[in-house]
């Protein structure tokens, strides 16, 4: 799905996807210091299987790394995209 956008909604502790306006789904953190741990993701029913939640998490980590944040992923999906995607290992925390 190419129209989603990726916004970081502090107040909530959360990255929203976008579609057309609408939240589509979400990554919940947690920080502490320069570490950010990704902790839930939901994608809303009627987004599923569309690609949403791959988008959310690289417009996640995209801005995370514009941060200069590393991540701790302990949400199973970001785990799995993590390791389908070689090119952002360098995010995750070396401890």
């Amino acid at each position: 799905m190419s129209d989603v956008t990726v916004e970081h909604n502090p107040t909530e502790s959360r990255y929203e996807a976008r579609v057309g306006g609408a939240v589509a789904g979400f990554v919940a953190y947690r920080t502490s210091g320069s570490t950010v741990d990704l902790h839930h993701t939901e994608v809303d029913d009627a987004y599923e299987g569309k690609g949403v939640g791959s988008s959310l998490v690289r417009g996640t980590l995209d801005q995370l790394r514009e941060d200069h944040l590393t991540v701790v992923a302990t949400c199973p999906f970001v785990k799995t995209w993590f390791e389908r995607h070689e090119d952002y290992q360098d995010l995750i925390d070396p401890r």
